[in-house]
């Protein structure tokens, strides 16, 4: 499965975790999404910072329906001796399993490696990479960082909000959306349907082409 990217199917891959082995169709569930996260490596800075960060907003996530699933090349012992640095750091207890992948096989799979970095011994090592799997078990979004930039968690609880509103209705999020904002109606709904979807009432943007497209609406 080289080179997956958004609205591709994963396979229903098992992993050898912190909490045992899963599979990834059981750990997502009929209704369920997941966040899917590699990090570089266990016992270092960033990605201590990280994973403290998600355990910080677990509750969050679940609270949106959604389950975490971190990723590393580093083996169960390793991941399990380093939650105790990361709880400490944090102060909040790692709930969500890890996964090891000493074989590097599941981060090839996953389009997952970072290109430029490797371990002490020259291995290669994941990227920052970040997949959210929708309840149809397709990727619905992907961010890719570098070794040197810690991920920003609260933008990855705005884009799934962002995803989950799409899914539900037949609308978009305009540039730097909030939740709680106005969304943008499809252009594929006619009048006639958003008069019947949005019957709290929308605004239609009025623009110097005359069209109609751009039209705003709270749900």
């Amino acid at each position: 499965m080289p080179g997956i990217t958004i609205g591709d199917t994963l396979l229903d891959l098992e992993f050898q975790t912190t909490h045992g082995k899963i599979r990834l169709y059981d750990y997502i569930g009929d209704q369920g999404w997941v966040i899917l996260f590699s990090h570089p490596g266990d016992f270092t800075p960033v990605c201590t910072t990280e994973l403290g960060m998600m355990a910080a907003y677990a509750d969050k996530f679940a609270a949106m329906g959604v389950n975490l699933l971190g990723l590393s090349c580093d083996d169960v012992n390793s991941h399990q001796e380093w939650i105790k640095d990361i709880e400490t750091y944090n102060g909040h207890k790692v709930t969500y399993p890890i996964i090891a992948d000493p074989n590097r096989e599941l981060i090839k799979q996953l389009n997952m490696v970072d290109p430029d970095q490797k371990d002490p011994a020259g291995n290669q090592v994941p990227s920052r990479a970040l997949h959210i799997i929708g309840p149809d078990k397709k990727i619905k979004l992907s961010f890719l960082y570098p070794a040197s930039t810690g991920r920003n968690i609260d933008e990855v609880v705005r884009v799934i909000e962002a995803l989950q509103i799409a899914a539900k209705y037949r609308v978009a999020t305009p540039a730097n959306w909030k939740p709680g904002e106005a969304v943008v109606i499809s252009p594929r709904v006619s009048k006639e349907e958003a008069d019947q979807m949005f019957k709290q009432g929308y605004e239609t943007v009025p623009l110097p082409s005359g069209e109609e497209y751009l039209r705003l609406v709270k749900v």
